[in-house]
């Protein structure tokens, strides 16, 4: 398996990766943390995938997309988290002024899961936050020793992922997923 990681720059196939089934639905389409808590009631239906085609014009791409042979079987959203809802997010602290990047959202889609293909998401949308001048990523996953995780919430990663690509925890949070706590976890890319 050769999974190629690039930006997310096709609509269509960030759209196939967390659009909804029917174009008009209103789901998440990895909007909840990229833009702000009014916006993101405001939009409804097809204003949803519009926004996101907006997202993906943009000189910073929100995103990386996994392919494996040509089709787009991974997501993994990232961006600097003075731009996103982590900015202001009440139980997901601050750790110190740093001008971090945030890394939230990691699908993989069905048919093509438990094959690994979360590590190149991971290691690619570092990679994007690295090439755009990040000196830090932050991820906040499940810290679930180990046990299942429902997959409608699963999109925010493990504990174990993250160390894989070389995280390390760095403070507890008040959020809790699933019945999981959440911890804030970094990768450090200075120099």
């Amino acid at each position: 398996m050769a999974i190629e990681v690039r930006p997310a720059r096709n609509f269509h196939d960030v759209a196939a990766l967390v659009g909804p089934k029917r174009p008009d639905a209103n789901v998440c389409w990895c909007l909840s943390y990229r833009i702000g808590s009014r916006e993101n009631l405001a939009l409804t239906g097809l204003a949803r995938g519009e926004r996101v085609r907006q997202l993906v014009r943009e000189d910073l791409p929100p995103g990386v997309l996994a392919y494996d042979d040509g089709e787009a079987v991974g997501w993994a959203a990232v961006h600097p988290r003075a731009g996103t809802t982590f900015a202001t997010n009440r139980k997901i602290p601050y750790v110190d002024d740093l001008d971090v990047w945030s890394l939230w959202c990691v699908r993989v889609r069905p048919g093509h899961r438990k094959r690994g293909i979360s590590h190149p998401l991971v290691a690619g949308a570092v990679e994007l936050a690295r090439t755009h001048g990040a000196p830090a990523v932050e991820a906040y996953p499940v810290d679930n020793d180990g046990a299942k995780v429902d997959l409608t919430m699963a999109y925010v990663g493990t504990r174990a992922l993250f160390e894989r690509a070389g995280f390390v925890k760095v403070a507890d949070t008040e959020s809790v997923l699933n019945g999981f706590p959440r911890i804030l976890m970094r990768l450090d890319l200075r120099p």
